[in-house]
């Protein structure tokens, strides 16, 4: 993977780690949680979720062999979830299930599942696994790379972005995320596409 692959790699995983669309979400479910523990709980959320999609780097190409499921099939899959979670970063849903925190302090559930290491974060993941089998140092570089953006956005900087950009602001922004991971998905379908009909 050359240095333009890589940054293209680490650009597509953040966008579908959706960092900016995350920062509603976590401040409403740490709401209820005191003021000096909120970062310790977000740390140790993002390196769970950090754990999480290591291990389906590293192990989830013998789940997808033991199901003898093809690459091609994971490529256009893979799009389709991310176009489909693009769509919902276009028009957001009123009905979240993550909308309210949860009373108490959350654990695993929902921060670093599913608002970090989400389904398409992790097939996005294992779709790096299966395209760079021999390079698992590098596919660890792209989730480091893109896990730390993440993590100094919504580590870092939330508070800060939530009050320069406002709700409308990060709305904007996620919706213009939307439409790039859109692109990025209907790229995928197609290229995944045309190596079934070229096989």
């Amino acid at each position: 993977m050359d240095f333009n692959n890589f940054i293209s790699a680490v650009f597509t995983l953040t966008l579908v780690m959706d960092p900016l669309g995350n920062i509603p979400l976590f401040i409403s479910a740490l709401k209820g949680t005191p003021e000096e523990r909120r970062r310790g709980i977000v740390v140790r959320e993002l390196l769970i979720a950090l754990g999480i999609m290591l291990f389906f780097l590293l192990f989830g190409r013998y789940i997808v062999s033991s199901l003898s499921i093809d690459l091609t099939a994971m490529a256009v899959a893979g799009g389709i979830v991310l176009f489909l979670i693009a769509l919902q970063m276009i028009f957001p849903s009123h009905h979240s299930h993550f909308a309210e925190g949860p009373e108490g302090e959350p654990f695993v559930v929902p921060l670093a599942i599913p608002l970090v290491a989400g389904p398409s974060t992790l097939t996005t993941v294992l779709l790096f696994s299966l395209q760079e089998p021999g390079r698992l140092g590098t596919g660890a570089a792209v989730v480091g790379a893109a896990w730390l953006i993440n993590a100094l956005i919504l580590g870092g900087l939330a508070g800060r972005l939530s009050r320069l950009l406002g709700s409308r602001g990060l709305l904007a922004m996620e919706k213009l995320m939307g439409m790039i991971l859109i692109t990025i998905s209907v790229q995928m379908i197609m290229t995944g596409i045309k190596k079934f009909i070229e096989a």
